[in-house]
């Protein structure tokens, strides 16, 4: 399993490409470093749906798997290709409560649950 986080450049349609088998290509671009990257990712079947709710521009982590596999074209020649089969598209910060981080109050001190002195406290710190 391999995560990979970065602005969605482009989301294709759903294909059929055959009765059985269906997939939607997507390219992520990564610029964590120097030179930017235009990554295609595939996602599967049911999993085509995922890209429902992202649009392009916005930050995603994707999940991925990394298939290969052995071609031999009618003449003969071996070739091999990668996937990156993608299984999972999360929004970058999505894990975050709607209300945000604001909600919360971090001026207020902690309570203590004992009113007893310091001196009764088992504890050894």
């Amino acid at each position: 399993m391999f995560k990979l986080t970065g602005s969605v450049k482009v989301i294709m349609d759903t294909v059929q490409v055959t009765e059985k088998f269906a997939k939607r290509e997507f390219v992520i671009n990564e610029a964590s470093s120097m030179y930017p990257q235009d990554i295609i990712f595939q996602a599967a079947q049911d999993k085509c749906s995922m890209l429902d709710g992202i649009n392009e521009g916005e930050q995603v982590e994707v999940s991925f798997n990394l298939r290969g596999r052995e071609w031999t074209s009618p003449k003969g020649e071996v070739k091999y290709f990668n996937t990156l089969d993608a299984w999972r598209i999360e929004k970058v910060g999505a894990g975050m409560p709607q209300s945000g981080p604001s909600d919360m109050n971090l001026d207020s001190a902690p309570v203590s649950a004992s009113t007893d002195s310091a001196e009764d406290d088992d504890l050894p710190f």
